[in-house]
């Protein structure tokens, strides 16, 4: 029966949604999940056509507010220094993420004792280490064992292979004596349960059409369906209701018709990132809740973290072959990524190895940066540019603000109504020096590989794809959001298990920990489950 009360109730089928419910459901409880996208299929992709790279800045686009699908909801970015990116589907982001997978370090989870800033988190690395081993396994994680920037660990396959791209911006690092491994990627090396191998088409960016690529949908869904798992797509959560005893009781949503409707639930389960979590608790607000549901500290949608990037391009003599292989997934280097005060900031950043631009892409850079002219040098300019680039990606660690917000727009609203997400934010002097210093070591690095020159965008604006901190987890109700297993303070049956709840940002790719730690909110639920409400 449609709308029949369930057990769990998760809203958000994406990166951490789909891990939980898949895990949840072992405790035999009735499991749904709501998710106001739709079901993707690999032929839709746009790398089945001619033209992939149109539609990556069209109904592919990253940005909601570019794409504007039915699925998709407006947000506020006039007052953020990076526009927030983000997709609406079963998978989630997964559609369109790179698939580079790194682990937070287990130095980041404790800044404030290391490095005196943000603040420690309420878990350790070790915590979370068998849950990021069980992702890597769900995902297929392709990589090699023995980076000395990680505590040990084996991924389940194979690296994927670095090109002729890859071994030429190692082989500048190694001139340079700097730290490089080979990335971890939720791309698969070698046919792995049931997915076939990565082809090195390259437009990873707009969906895999191979489904070599690790999105959930592929990944952990057909496993949680398996299970029983309930999954109701196009159906967008405006509310989640409360009872008078003080705990959640379920949601209001809008369903594919539009109609509102109304789901009740014993616990129910945020996975909505760290805008749409956030979002969605500043619209429960009501009698128990006036500033928001499970806002009693005031740091729902406050301590917004993305990772500001730098973006170094190197132009080289020689062909690099750059668009054959995943386009960001060659390696990665820890350099640079613990705090050296003598650089004038704290903590650090990771460099990512990025292959080269498509065609349509590499033309626009160059235009835009003046390289490549219009008239008779038009064609001679792009073959200098095309097929002859390779980009560093400096991931810089944010650290959190009060200041950096998510608010509900006065104005603004979604289709159904419901007031869009107002994002305010701005880069710290801190972020900005270590931008400074990665766009120099960058061009260094890329130089010593044999770049005859380099172009450098210190602050790429279209980055935001990592959506962190806005409900965060810590022991003290005053100055956190939920507890050390997602668990909100205040309403004891309501959990958060997305970005949202990360005390730090680290200088690395989000999504393997944000994963991890959704697993291990699961299975703290499962453990305690005879006396998860006696204490939040």
């Amino acid at each position: 029966m449609a709308n029949e009360p369930v057990g769990v109730l998760v809203i958000g089928a994406g990166a951490s949604g789909a891990a939980f419910a898949w895990s949840i459901a072992d405790t035999g409880m009735s499991v749904l999940c709501l998710d106001q996208g739709p079901w993707m299929k690999q032929e839709d992709y746009p790398s089945n056509g001619l033209d992939w790279e149109a539609r990556g800045m069209g109904d592919f686009s990253p940005s909601p507010n570019v794409r504007g699908l039915p699925a998709d909801y407006p947000v506020n970015e006039q007052h953020s220094d990076i526009s927030p990116l983000m997709f609406n589907a079963v998978g989630g982001s997964t559609i369109l993420w790179a698939a580079h997978f790194p682990r937070l370090t287990p130095r980041d989870f404790r800044t404030k004792s290391e490095d005196g800033v943000g603040e420690d988190w309420p878990i350790d690395y070790q915590t979370l280490e068998p849950y990021f081993a069980q992702n890597d396994r769900m995902m297929g994680v392709s990589g090699l064992a023995g980076d000395p920037a990680y505590p040990y660990h084996e991924p389940t396959l194979p690296p994927l292979p670095f090109g002729k791209t890859g071994n030429t911006l190692a082989a500048g690092f190694e001139k340079l004596g700097w730290h490089w491994w080979p990335s971890d990627s939720a791309i698969l090396s070698r046919e792995y349960e049931g997915r076939a191998a990565c082809i090195n088409l390259g437009p990873c960016l707009s969906g895999c059409a191979q489904g070599a690529k690790a999105s959930t949908d592929i990944t952990y869904w057909p496993a949680a369906q398996r299970k029983g798992v309930q999954l109701r797509t196009g159906c967008r959560v405006r509310e989640i209701t409360m009872g008078a005893d003080g705990m959640a009781d379920g949601v209001l949503y809008y369903d594919a018709e539009g109609q509102l409707q109304e789901q009740k639930a014993e616990i129910v389960v945020l996975a909505c990132n760290g805008i749409g979590t956030p979002r969605l608790l500043l619209n429960s607000k009501g009698r128990q809740h006036p500033d928001g549901l499970a806002n009693s500290s005031g740091l729902v949608g406050k301590n917004l973290m993305f990772h500001p990037y730098a973006m170094i391009t190197g132009i080289f003599e020689e062909s690099l072959q750059g668009r054959r292989g995943p386009m960001g997934c060659s390696f990665w280097s820890h350099e640079f990524y613990r705090t050296d005060r003598s650089r004038g900031f704290v903590r650090g950043y990771s460099f990512e190895a990025i292959r080269g631009f498509g065609p349509v892409q590499t033309a626009l850079w160059g235009m835009i940066r003046g390289f490549i002219p219009w008239g008779e040098d038009h064609h001679r300019q792009f073959a200098r540019l095309y097929d002859h680039t390779a980009t560093l990606l400096a991931i810089t660690e944010d650290l959190p603000e009060e200041t950096n917000t998510v608010t509900l727009d006065p104005e603004l609203t979604d289709a159904h109504g419901i007031p869009a997400p107002k994002v305010t934010y701005r880069v710290s002097e801190n972020s900005r020096k270590m931008l400074a210093h990665a766009v120099e070591r960058g061009r260094e690095a890329l130089t010593a590989a044999g770049a005859v020159e380099t172009v450098a965008e210190p602050l790429f604006r279209e980055a935001g794809w990592h959506l962190m901190g806005t409900a965060r987890m810590g022991r003290d109700p005053g100055t956190s959001v939920v507890n050390e297993r997602g668990q909100a303070h205040d309403v004891k049956n309501l959990f958060i298990v997305d970005g949202s709840v990360f005390v730090t940002a680290g200088g690395v790719n989000p999504t393997s920990t944000i994963q991890a730690f959704a697993l291990y909110a699961a299975d703290s639920i499962k453990k305690n489950i005879e006396t998860l409400f006696d204490h939040a």
